[in-house]
């Protein structure tokens, strides 16, 4: 299995706009996971700590091999989402790890 972990640093927003883009992106990630069958697993939160200094959001995901994740990350449904999250955000951090 390949654990699939993305940190997320939102653009400088108001607070109640960046809530709501943060409520935005975590229903269009969630939502990937009934239209990409090679999505197994998915798990979206965001940071307790609003104005923390730290990422916004976090993702978690699973596939059951570096080919299905290839497959996700082309994937077009997948494509809008990241470009929403292109929009909104200043920074991402990622790693990809077998587990």
């Amino acid at each position: 299995m390949i654990n699939h972990v993305v940190l997320f640093k939102l653009k400088d927003y108001p607070a109640e706009e960046k809530l709501a883009i943060i409520a935005e992106l975590k229903a269009m990630l969630l939502g990937l996971k009934d239209k990409i069958a090679e999505l197994k697993h998915i798990e979206v939160g965001e940071n307790y700590e609003l104005n923390s200094k730290s990422y916004d959001m976090a993702l978690l995901s699973h596939f059951e091999s570096v080919a299905d994740l290839d497959v996700y990350r082309v994937h077009p449904e997948h494509l809008k989402v990241v470009k929403r999250i292109g929009e909104t955000t200043e920074a991402r951090a990622a790693v990809d790890f077998n587990f």
